[in-house]
């Protein structure tokens, strides 16, 4: 049963007198007039540690346009419940959908969302608006994610996992912020003082897309793929390449040697508890999370965490997997409606919409905020790595049945990082288990020599 909290519809914002009010308005006067006395429209979205700047940035909406927006907020697998249920209903219980990255290809290939410039023609894409590896697109004849498809959503939260690490700590010790991963490792070593103090501590639970997700910069950054060339429709299955190998080797090693001696039960919650707690060195999680290092209310470590790029090999590019976030409209809801979320995401997009977002903690989804004054700030040190990074993520997955392949890997993946097989054994089942999914669902596909 998931617990469902109601936002009530408003028209102003509560609680802000009239000088708090006139400087939450101030910046978004010189955007243009968007449509007012539009629909009321419903938005379900995930309960996550961005949702407030996203909460108070729909509050500046409202405030700018007397539009009126309802929020119903789930956890994360019950929204998930809540999109499938209502697209497939006679009419849609929600305008907008804020859809993960591990299901949006399932809405986009169901024809479930609605194409924002089939609803309004007229429908411009800001200019400085993150494409995210072009997901906001889909091909419908190709099946696939490329920006000659229509555009059929806007991102909501760009989230990569970024490299966090102790800055006070490097200070002392001389490091320098590493850019390889052979640099993370000696610097991870160097820092290792248990149980004080682990030098990484990485995520190696099982869930809906937990130890998986924390492995794709490794994977990547090492030059592996899961598959072969999904854009163009081949599937064959590269997990189990020398590139993966040694990518889920260092991950294991990092583990053991440098890492928490509990890395195969470790969530998200737990590595972001060690961080603010003072006991690691460094994590590799999404960007969200950087709130919390300096609220005094959670963080010990206050003003003393850094970020950085995900380190990668010689000679590649650093290479974080999209965990983000996209709000696409419902096809089954009434055209009043489907127009009025239309409004909203026009807004949304802009500039002074997601300098807003910056100023409430979210994450920015218009390139043009991080060359702001405000990236200078010592609290939004995060801003600058993040611009260099966020050109690099790359999409895991472009094919609604992603959920399945995530599930072999968090099993195979936990079961590897718990030292229950080893490395060769789990990439090669996992390379099989994929392979059967895809032949399954009649993908071209096949997979590489085992190991």
């Amino acid at each position: 049963m998931t617990t469902n909290i109601r936002i009530p519809r408003r028209t102003l914002l509560k609680g802000i007198g009239a000088a708090g009010l006139g400087s939450v308005l101030a910046p978004l006067s010189s955007r243009p007039l968007y449509a007012a006395s539009v629909a009321p429209i419903t938005i379900v979205i995930n309960q996550s540690p961005w949702f407030d700047s996203f909460r108070k940035t729909v509050e500046a909406y409202e405030a700018e346009t007397g539009n009126k927006v309802e929020l119903d907020v789930n956890p994360f697998a019950g929204s998930l419940e809540k999109q499938r249920n209502s697209v497939r209903a006679s009419q849609g219980q929600y305008d907008i959908l804020i859809m993960n990255s591990g299901w949006f290809t399932e809405m986009y290939g169901g024809g479930f969302v609605d194409s924002i410039t089939d609803i309004d023609p007229g429908f411009q894409l800001d200019p400085d608006l993150y494409t995210l590896n072009d997901t906001i697109y889909y091909n419908a004849e190709k099946k696939s994610l490329t920006s000659d498809g229509k555009l059929m959503s806007i991102p909501v939260s760009p989230l990569i996992p970024m490299l966090y690490y102790r800055g006070d700590l490097y200070k002392e010790a001389g490091l320098e912020v590493p850019k390889t991963f052979d640099a993370l490792e000696a610097n991870a070593r160097k820092l290792h003082n248990p149980p004080s103090m682990y030098g990484i501590v990485q995520r190696g639970a099982r869930g809906p897309a937990t130890v998986s997700y924390d492995f794709y910069p490794y994977l990547y950054g090492f030059g592996g793929t899961i598959f072969r060339n999904q854009s163009e429709g081949d599937f064959t299955v590269t997990l189990n390449s020398e590139e993966g190998r040694t990518a889920l080797d260092y991950y294991i090693r990092l583990a053991k040697e440098a890492g928490h001696p509990k890395t195969a039960a470790n969530d998200q919650a737990n590595v972001i508890q060690a961080m603010v707690t003072g006991t690691a060195g460094h994590v590799m999680m999404v960007i969200s999370a950087a709130s919390q290092m300096d609220d005094p209310d959670k963080s010990a470590v206050v003003d003393k965490v850094e970020y950085a790029v995900p380190p990668s090999a010689p000679g590649l590019p650093t290479a974080p997997a999209l965990g983000h976030w996209l709000a696409g409209i419902s096809r089954n809801v009434p055209d009043d409606r489907k127009r009025a979320a239309v409004e909203f995401l026009r807004w949304f997009q802009t500039k002074a919409a997601q300098l807003e977002t910056a100023k409430a903690g979210g994450i920015p989804v218009n390139a043009a905020v991080y060359k702001e004054p405000i990236a200078e700030e010592r609290q939004y040190r995060w801003m600058k790595p993040l611009a260099e990074a966020l050109p690099h993520a790359v999409n895991s997955y472009q094919f609604p049945q992603a959920s399945e392949v995530i599930a072999v890997l968090e099993l195979g993946l936990n079961r590897a990082v718990a030292g229950e097989i080893g490395s060769v054994e789990a990439l090669n089942g996992m390379a099989g288990e994929i392979e059967k999914i895809m032949a399954g669902y009649n993908y071209r596909t096949g997979q590489i020599s085992p190991l």
